[in-house]
């Protein structure tokens, strides 16, 4: 089987698909459902069927083929050099190449865990995600598929962690599953931005899907408030982060179900099949603790969700 994190393997796929293959090879760090390497201008990426985490999770990687898909259309809806190019995508082995961002780049949660926390960066992720959403009508059709969200998203993240609230989740489970309104990236991290002279690159396309662009926001938020927990002297900075995200994604039309998203991710992201993995022990425990608590009475609003959250977590 073809393993790209082989640097033999890496360079005979790239001499059989027509490419160049430069000297320098690099196996990238980060992600757990897939092999991903550089080798020169290109990046690799090889989907996994079981993923690499502590519990059994597993996914087709076929869904490395939605990702090539997605990339296409992202590139002519979203904000100019904010995608990077596809440049192959090969079915049999289940292996895309890409364009390369330039160096030097910086992954923005990286930097965001550092304490490095910059208002225009935010700005920008919360436009690029107003971007997707709100240029993505025409697309229904071609993204109806949700499989790839289910097992990626709903069951690890919402269903394994149903027991803990059953009503809530069952609730926001029916209707997510049930609303189709915009190209929703199912990804929306820090972790897959990178940043090259000072504008936000979007990677990791593989659980794009047509449905509920909340889940987009709370899956973004719980990033920005799991890390306003984890580093309490940028405690502030992050929550003022999390306030200016929802201002200028600017649509709340869908305000509750937003929240209700958030509070499932921050719950998901310390019980879930992926648990952050800068949380200590006593963080997940006092994270999963305050999120409990709001998901009895949950805010109508984003600012007050914000609020209650910090307010909770300082108190246990």
């Amino acid at each position: 089987m073809l393993d790209i994190e082989n640097r033999d393997d890496a360079v005979e796929w790239l001499l059989r698909h027509g490419f160049a293959a430069p000297p320098d090879f690099e196996v990238l760090a980060g992600g757990v459902s897939s092999r991903t390497v550089r080798v020169g201008d290109i990046v690799l990426k090889q989907s996994l069927p079981k993923l690499r985490v502590a519990v059994d999770w597993f996914s087709s990687p076929d869904r490395i083929h939605r990702e090539a898909l997605a990339m296409r259309h992202l590139a002519r809806i979203a904000p100019p050099g904010s995608i990077t190019d596809l440049l192959f995508n090969d079915t049999d082995e289940h292996v895309i190449a890409m364009s390369a961002v330039p160096r030097p780049h910086s992954n923005w949660k990286t930097m965001l865990l550092s304490g490095d926390v910059r208002l225009e960066h935010v700005h920008q992720f919360g436009a690029l995600l107003r971007a997707i959403h709100s240029n993505s009508a025409g697309l229904r059709e071609v993204f109806a598929d949700k499989s790839f969200f289910e097992t990626l998203r709903v069951e690890p993240y919402y269903r394994y962690t149903a027991h803990h609230a059953p009503a809530f989740f069952g609730r926001l489970i029916e209707e997510t599953l049930a609303t189709n309104t915009a190209l929703v990236h199912g990804d929306y991290s820090p972790k897959n931005v990178l940043i090259h002279d000072d504008r936000l690159v979007l990677l990791d396309h593989e659980v794009a899907h047509f449905g509920d662009p909340a889940f987009d926001i709370g899956f973004a938020m719980a990033h920005f408030l799991s890390k306003a927990h984890h580093l309490a002297p940028s405690r502030e900075r992050f929550l003022e982060a999390a306030q200016e995200f929802w201002r200028t994604y600017g649509d709340d039309s869908a305000e509750a179900r937003c929240v209700r998203h958030s509070l499932a991710c921050l719950l998901a992201r310390v019980l879930g099949r992926s648990p952050l993995e800068y949380l200590t022990a006593d963080e997940r425990a006092r994270q999963a603790e305050a999120v409990l608590a709001i998901m009895v009475h949950p805010p109508a609003g984003m600012p007050e969700m914000i609020e209650r959250f910090a307010k909770e977590i300082a108190c246990r």
